[in-house]
């Protein structure tokens, strides 16, 4: 029988992408279009998590209010403090996060606190129960998301 994974390192995607906070909000699109994702890590020139930027951050809160894709900056878009879970956290830790906030996405960070990855909540739907991956999308839904 295969050994459950129960740390976030051990099912995470490694190597995330940053998006820089001063690049407009058409590099980020077009950047998560190449990469195939909807969302990206806003990191600034100290190489440091910032926020997140998804897709929906784009279409809802700039181009909905007549923002210039070519001149807004990511960083313009970056809230508070964004919600990050460290690498050697177990998974229930992640799946509580998530559902805190709401989100569908974390980025993971290491013990230097710099991003080495993400986890989204298809990553935790392989690695725990059904009964938790329902609970996490459960959650998720019936929440205004929280954007950071």
């Amino acid at each position: 029988m295969a050994q459950r994974k129960s740390k976030v390192g051990d099912v995470m995607h490694e190597g995330c992408e940053c998006i820089g906070e001063g690049q407009s909000l058409l590099e980020a699109a077009r950047r998560m279009e190449q990469l195939d994702v909807g969302a990206l890590p806003i990191c600034g020139a100290d190489d440091r998590l910032k926020g997140m930027l998804t897709d929906r951050d784009i279409v809802v809160k700039a181009l909905a209010h007549d923002m210039d894709p070519h001149t807004t900056t990511v960083g313009s878009l970056a809230q508070g403090r964004p919600v990050t879970v460290r690498a050697g956290a177990a998974i229930d830790d992640a799946l509580e996060l998530m559902r805190e906030h709401a989100v569908k996405r974390l980025p993971v960070i290491d013990e230097d606190k710099r991003l080495c990855g993400m986890i989204s909540e298809a990553d935790i739907a392989i690695a725990v129960s059904a009964a938790k991956t329902g609970q996490l999308v459960g959650a998720i839904a019936s929440e205004e998301p929280q954007h950071f």
